[in-house]
């Protein structure tokens, strides 16, 4: 079965961060696919790069940039959930002429058609978060 993922919740205060790369990991375990991994509102944080996390904290991000340099997983920010929360990549920083790209090695930003594209290509779509 090939799956692509909606990923609503924030990084660090949801349990939803959590089980969406855990359920990705099980999913490959078991001959599964995961065609893209798609992060909008609150869960675009995931992808911001200045995030500084104490040592005894999980880092979501390196975990999924760990599962999607495993796996070739594209691991996308919504553009507007993105730039609201200060993440550019490095066409957008140049675009605001802000000093350089904020976001995680890894992520990429594209609009909302890269989640229509991954719902379809995929034959389910699951949302973590809410």
């Amino acid at each position: 079965m090939i799956y692509s993922l909606l990923v609503l919740s924030p990084p660090l205060s949801s349990h939803g961060a959590r089980a969406a790369v855990a359920f990705a990991g099980a999913a490959i375990a078991r001959g599964h696919s995961v065609n893209r991994v798609f992060f909008l509102d609150n869960g675009a944080a995931t992808g911001d790069g200045n995030a500084v996390l104490p040592q005894d904290e999980t880092d979501i991000a390196a975990a999924w940039r760990e599962f999607a340099d495993t796996h070739g997983v594209e691991l996308v920010l919504c553009i507007s959930s993105a730039l609201k929360r200060g993440m550019l990549d490095a066409g957008e920083a140049a675009r605001y002429g802000k000093a350089g790209a904020t976001l995680q090695p890894g992520f990429e930003i594209a609009g909302l058609g890269q989640l229509i594209d991954a719902a379809s290509a995929a034959d389910r779509l699951l949302t973590f978060g809410g």
